[in-house]
């Protein structure tokens, strides 16, 4: 597939606006043949949570987008992000670029993150062979922002492969490093305002029934959407900036190699006390003005999407929670679907600003305490029920 290929293909890909039907799979696109998934995930990422370093999980994750959309033309690729590792569907001509980012950045995340990341590029050929499918479309979040949603299987059968040690990405050599322009962790935990943060994975079962399954989706989101900006952790208004400066050092070991992080630091710290005294004096500086900018960030949040199942974040009160725990325990005993979730006090948030002066910043959104990860291994432990087969 030539490049203008791939343009076409993005642009004609199907946009919907409410997030209620989005699993409705006739939504979705097949990518065309020779395209990839990159897959990447931290190891262990739940003992790494344990000791402390979920801003760090979370940070690995939202590293391996950033370098693939840094590569050249990387920056429409398709991805989700799963906040221990994401998934991210790149075209032929792209492929060799990928690669070495994933390489270069599992090198990062190791040098200075301490964590282990595995990443693997799985040809879209061998996922077919495999029976399953990836299906792309995009959710419109807000008029400026779309974020990819993937169905058809393939995406959870390409991670199931990786963590069997199928096409691995061999880490880079020490001291390689990817493009991560853009990486910023600058705020703080964000406290529930309804009750609890919970995030949730649910997915249908082995013996699919796709319609039940959608009207479960359905019926999760119509409850969570009644928690205010439909359960989105962050306010309306925007979260308040605040003088911390506990992701500098991060950053700037993504903007700069050992050594030379020193400028690097100063211009994030720079960067947050501008922030903070334009958002306190109600002041513009050139095009930016930061209250604008906190309203579009919780714009440009990814709290809620599909990748081969639902798996949101939100913000719900006791009411809410109680609601979708009995349609997810209900679906779950009539083999509808799998699920897992976890409950903290707070969320987290991991972006990628190219530039303050654009619209087009993206702010990941994980539970502070584990999040994604937990709900996974909550999943993994709870019991599969299955549908008889009629006799």
């Amino acid at each position: 597939m030539s490049a203008n290929n791939t343009s076409a293909f993005l642009a004609d890909l199907p946009i919907f606006a409410e997030f209620e039907d989005v699993a409705n799979l006739t939504r979705y696109r097949p990518l065309p043949d020779g395209w990839a998934l990159a897959v990447a995930d931290v190891v262990s990422s739940s003992d790494a949570i344990a000791r402390g370093k979920y801003k760090s999980v979370n940070m690995a994750g939202a590293s391996v987008i950033t370098a693939v959309l840094n590569v050249p033309k990387g920056s429409g690729f398709p991805f989700v992000f799963g906040g221990d590792g994401a998934v991210i569907a790149v075209p032929p001509e792209g492929i060799a670029a990928v690669t070495t980012a994933l390489a270069a950045v599992a090198r990062w995340i190791e040098e200075d993150l301490g964590l282990n990341m595995r990443t693997a590029m799985v040809p879209l050929a061998e996922v077919r062979a495999a029976g399953h499918d990836v299906r792309i479309a995009r959710f419109q979040a807000n008029p400026d922002m779309t974020f990819a949603m993937f169905a058809g299987g393939g995406s959870a059968w390409a991670e199931a492969q990786m963590k069997q040690g199928r096409f691995t990405v061999q880490i880079a050599p020490p001291g390689s490093r990817a493009d991560l322009t853009g990486l910023s962790c600058r705020w703080n935990p964000i406290q529930s305002r309804n009750g609890q943060i919970v995030s949730i994975i649910a997915v249908p079962t082995a013996q699919p029934r796709l319609d039940a399954f959608r009207t479960l989706v359905a019926e999760v989101v119509a409850v969570a959407n009644k928690a205010g900006g439909f359960g989105n952790p962050l306010p309306v208004e925007g979260p308040t900036p605040h003088l911390t400066f506990g992701g500098v050092a991060t950053e700037a070991s993504a903007l700069a190699p050992p050594g030379k992080r020193l400028k690097a630091k100063i211009k994030v710290v720079v960067a947050i006390v501008m922030t903070v005294l334009l958002y306190r004096t109600k002041l513009t500086l050139g095009s930016f003005n930061a209250r604008e900018y906190a309203k579009q960030l919780t714009r440009n949040t990814d709290f809620r999407k599909y990748d081969d199942g639902l798996k949101m974040t939100i913000d719900v009160d006791a009411e809410g929670l109680a609601a979708i725990e009995a349609l997810l325990e209900n679906a779950s005993t009539a083999g509808i679907c799998r699920f897992g979730l976890h409950k903290q006090d707070s969320a987290l948030v991991t972006c990628i600003v190219p530039s303050l002066r654009a619209n087009d910043h993206m702010h990941f959104i994980d539970g502070a305490s584990g999040g994604y990860a937990q709900a996974a291994t909550h999943m993994k432990a709870k019991p599969v029920f299955l549908r008889a087969e009629p006799q």
